[in-house]
């Protein structure tokens, strides 16, 4: 749901964005995929990193002033708060006005100055507080405060290791997507710092484009394929009106800066004239600074396609590319695991997956090897709805009615439940794309705005029936909105920790909820409809081979587009998208079977410790109840949670 580089410093803050509580508007994006990088220097909030525990006899504070009322949670809120004074796109996203008329920089100078502010900080809470005395989860809090900042240090060597431009998630796409959907226009002042933020474009896609050729110039290559989706998004972007003159139709920018300012007027905030002058000064910013700036971005991807391969593959063979991705895996799963032992872990989960999805052929009578039953489930017309209206409105009824049977047992496996309520949507046709993920935006943090699960629905040959469910439970509940709206929600823990985001965490819990809904009644009845269950598990596990196999062991594009389809029913073009993302996203796509295995473990440890004490709903709201944690830190929160129902 939820990295420029330093990239891995924090989490993808335009992705997360969409998942966290910030007002929106259109929800145009330029993006291709489901996670979208953001911004080089941003709020610290969201730096992943593994956790453990503070020694009390190495690490603490000797002593705590006497002077000193504060407890930590108010610490760490007031210095959340601090934090946040270097991001104005954070402050935004968090629905704020303040400097909402800033874009953050992208210099590396930015980002030391964050971290230097993160390091003193944590000397600050040590000083103040004697780690010893504060309660388990303060302790936790702690932790993870502190841990953001050593993850950072880290973070700095690879600050030009990964790419500021590629198909999935570059600046390019993040910036007229943040305008549309994030930065909300209620009067004037916020029309003028709307305008102002177009106008600081020109110097910060300077700096981007700085960032990305001195990482071409140290080896970091940017694929051919990655290249042409940076020069299709970027153009357009800059398609239409003002920036073609003779243009039939707006741009999507000029689109919402013409709606934005006609809504004023007509709410009487602003008069006609005033009206005009915003729209000339807007016009003028988008031609005069933000189109120049993008054509910057095509000039420079053209320039760069004489250094792309004809063959792609992983970073292993780029300068520093060894350590780059042993770091990218500790940060996506938060854990420890080497590379050998995530593609030793992957090929275990593929051929347990593959006797599973054995069961159900014999449970069908398909006369037939696996291959062909891949085959069958793929081209059979019966797993498709018509491509048409009623078809698109058949598959948002079904979806809602898979969430409706879900929603009226939640009480039997979790005592917290969001107040938020959940609609199935279509995606608008302005940003509906073929085959395109699904996906997630939350409501708010009072249940005023229901979440909404989006379906691209353009292309229903590419909305396989027995996958419906599936996605659905991911997406929906018990997955994404149960998760993350529950989060947002929560008043008893630092504000920081609502608003984190951990890949292996929050996928992890996205696919555990897959598997989750298999034990509630009225689901994946249909055999069909839990091999699609089963091709979505075995799609992440095969994610653990080939994302290793690409950066670690030399895979090619075609290796590993061949190892993943001799083992998933998944149409070839969405294979060749799925690993042209690995291929740019090192490590991202090892998070989901990771975090889904932790939870998995720590339920069988509750449930053997526990015996007849262990309650399915209470370990839920036990994992929940916290935020978003690094996978060390969920165990440590586990492992307290059980002694404590061990407690006569």
């Amino acid at each position: 749901v939820i990295n420029q580089q330093p990239r891995d410093y924090t989490m993808n803050k335009l992705n997360f964005a969409f998942a966290g509580n910030t007002p929106r508007k259109n929800m145009t994006t330029y993006a291709t995929g489901a996670y979208s990088k953001a911004l080089i220097a941003f709020s610290l909030a969201f730096v992943l990193g593994a956790c453990s525990p503070e020694s009390a006899s190495t690490n603490t504070a000797t002593q705590t002033p006497s002077a000193n009322t504060q407890s930590l949670t108010q610490w760490l809120d007031e210095k959340y708060e601090e934090e946040l004074q270097f991001s104005p796109i954070q402050m935004t996203f968090l629905g704020r006005k303040e400097r909402n008329d800033e874009i953050d920089e992208f210099t590396y100078e930015a980002f030391a100055e964050q971290m230097n502010w993160k390091q003193a900080s944590v000397k600050e809470m040590q000083a103040q507080f004697d780690y010893a005395s504060l309660g388990d989860d303060e302790k936790l809090s702690y932790d993870l405060w502190k841990f953001q900042a050593q993850k950072m240090v880290d973070s700095a060597e690879f600050f030009h290791n990964g790419l500021t431009f590629d198909q999935m998630n570059g600046v390019q796409s993040f910036v007229p997507t943040f305008l549309i959907n994030f930065h909300n226009v209620e009067n004037e002042a916020d029309m003028q710092a709307y305008i102002s933020r177009i106008k600081a474009v020109g110097p910060r896609m300077q700096e981007a484009l700085a960032n990305a050729q001195i990482s071409s110039d140290n080896g970091v290559i940017t694929p051919g394929f990655a290249l042409d989706g940076v020069i299709e998004q970027t153009k357009a972007i800059i398609a239409g009106q003002p920036f073609e003159t003779v243009a039939g139709k707006d741009s999507d920018l000029w689109g919402d800066i013409k709606t934005e300012v006609a809504k004023l007027q007509e709410q009487e905030l602003i008069d006609a004239e005033t009206a005009a002058s915003l729209l000339e000064e807007a016009r003028s910013a988008l031609v005069n600074q933000l189109q120049p700036a993008y054509n910057n971005i095509i000039s420079w991807a053209e320039s760069e396609k004489d250094k792309a391969p004809k063959i792609s593959t992983g970073i292993g063979s780029q300068g520093n590319g060894a350590a780059y991705y042993k770091y990218r895996l500790g940060t996506q799963t938060t854990t420890e695991l080497s590379a050998d032992e995530i593609h030793e872990i992957g090929l275990s989960e593929v051929k347990r997956l593959r006797a599973e999805m054995m069961d159900i052929i014999k449970q069908v009578n398909f006369d037939g090897d696996l291959a062909a039953f891949f085959n069958h489930v793929r081209d059979a017309q019966w797993n498709y709805y018509p491509d048409t209206d009623e078809g698109r409105t058949a598959y948002i009824d079904d979806a809602t009615a898979a969430i409706e049977n879900i929603k009226s047992k939640l009480p039997e496996v979790f005592g917290l439940t969001p107040k938020a309520d959940l609609l199935v949507k279509r995606v608008e046709p302005f940003r509906e794309q073929d085959g395109a993920a699904q996906h997630y935006y939350p409501g708010t943090p009072d249940g005023s705005r229901p979440g909404i699960y989006y379906a691209h629905l353009s292309d229903m040959n590419a909305m396989p029936k027995n996958q419906l469910e599936v996605i659905a439970y991911h997406e929906g509940l018990p997955g994404h909105h149960m998760q993350l709206s529950i989060a947002q929600e929560l008043t008893d823990i630092p504000v920081f920790r609502t608003q984190a985001n951990f890949t292996a965490y929050t996928e992890g819990w996205g696919l555990y909820s897959e598997w989750l809904a298999k034990e509630i009644p009225g689901t994946y009845k249909d055999p069909y409809q839990d091999f699609g269950r089963l091709t979505a598990e075995s799609w992440r596990a095969i994610r653990l081979v080939v994302d290793t196999g690409l950066h670690a062991k030399g895979w090619t594009e075609q290796e590993a587009i061949d190892y993943f389809s001799a083992n998933s029913p998944e149409p070839i073009e969405s294979v060749t998208s799925e690993i042209q993302r690995y291929i740019v996203m090192p490590g991202q796509a090892t998070a989901y079977k990771i975090g889904m295995l932790k939870i998995q473990e720590l339920r069988r440890k509750a449930t053997a410790a526990l015996g007849d004490k262990f309650n399915l709903g209470e370990f839920h709201d036990a994992i929940l109840g916290g935020g978003a944690l690094p996978l060390s830190l969920l165990e440590r929160k586990i492992d307290s949670w059980i002694e404590t129902k061990k407690a006569p």
